[in-house]
């Protein structure tokens, strides 16, 4: 643990009314030295400024106390032209990234570099989520407040989990891992529970146990997630997203969505583009 990393976390945390959050915008494809990985980033910027290209031209620049949040898969182009002070927080399924940095104006210092597994109960998780959703339509004081809670979920991830988890978790989180990246696929309680080699009844107590929805509750929600990022980035057609996402019947697939967003699809997609 880096206590100096953990008071600077928790000096964040403790004031979200100071801090405000951005996001990139839509762009054409990453440019060339952009950075560009398949998680969830914060661009934190505790001293001076930096310009960043995928910020509106005009106004492209971060100041301290402001911090970019970048989704999964898409790019920034930070621009070091005056000394600054910032703090790189990557959201690996696996593992939290930090990274303290000073641009000097001529070179670039590394502070402090450290890796955490990201142990216990999913928070972290449904953080992401809800700063996904955030990133759709700002809404300030909930931003804040998600973006504190957010940093307050590194700080515990670097202080108050156990070193190791049971089994019982360690394979919740490989099932939960599994389906996160095959929900495309023709997923059921028992295909998942004969890949794992435990029973159907112990597949569900393992959801039970760590207090959160049943797997087919968890199943759907994946689903769900993994078509909306679709209706919000591609043209394609509903039935095209319904299968791609694991729904054998496009009509099940609509009435699911309404559901649980309110929204048809059709119009989830056309709210999302005027925004």
């Amino acid at each position: 643990m880096s206590e100096p990393l953990v008071d600077l976390l928790r000096g964040i945390a403790a004031q979200p009314g100071r801090w405000s959050v951005r996001f990139p915008v839509q762009r054409p494809p990453a440019p060339a030295l952009s950075m560009c990985v398949p998680f969830p980033r914060l661009e934190i910027v505790l001293e001076g400024e930096v310009r960043d290209g995928c910020l509106p031209a005009g106004d492209d620049c971060l100041r301290a106390q402001q911090a970019l949040y970048i989704p999964a898969g898409r790019w920034n182009l930070p621009q070091w032209d005056a000394p600054a002070l910032t703090l790189s927080i990557l959201f690996s399924k696996q593992k939290l990234g930090f990274s303290l940095q000073r641009w000097s104006g001529k070179g670039m210092e590394s502070i402090s570099k450290q890796h955490v597994a990201r142990l216990g109960p999913r928070v972290g998780s449904y953080l992401l989520m809800a700063m996904n959703e955030l990133a759709l339509l700002p809404a300030e004081p909930t931003l804040r407040l998600t973006f504190a809670g957010l940093i307050s979920h590194c700080v515990d991830q670097l202080t108050h989990l156990p070193a190791s988890i049971s089994k019982s978790q360690a394979l919740l989180r490989a099932i939960q891992e599994y389906v996160d990246d095959n929900a495309g696929q023709s997923l059921s309680r028992d295909s998942v529970a004969k890949r794992f080699h435990i029973t159907p009844n112990y597949l569900s107590h393992l959801f039970q146990k760590a207090g959160q929805t049943g797997f087919n509750d968890y199943l759907t929600a994946v689903r769900l997630e993994q078509a909306k990022k679709l209706l919000r980035g591609y043209d394609m057609k509903i039935k095209e997203i319904a299968h791609r996402c694991g729904f054998e019947d496009s009509n099940y697939f609509c009435r699911l969505f309404r559901r649980h967003t309110a929204r048809s699809p059709t119009e989830y997609r056309r709210h999302c583009r005027t925004l």
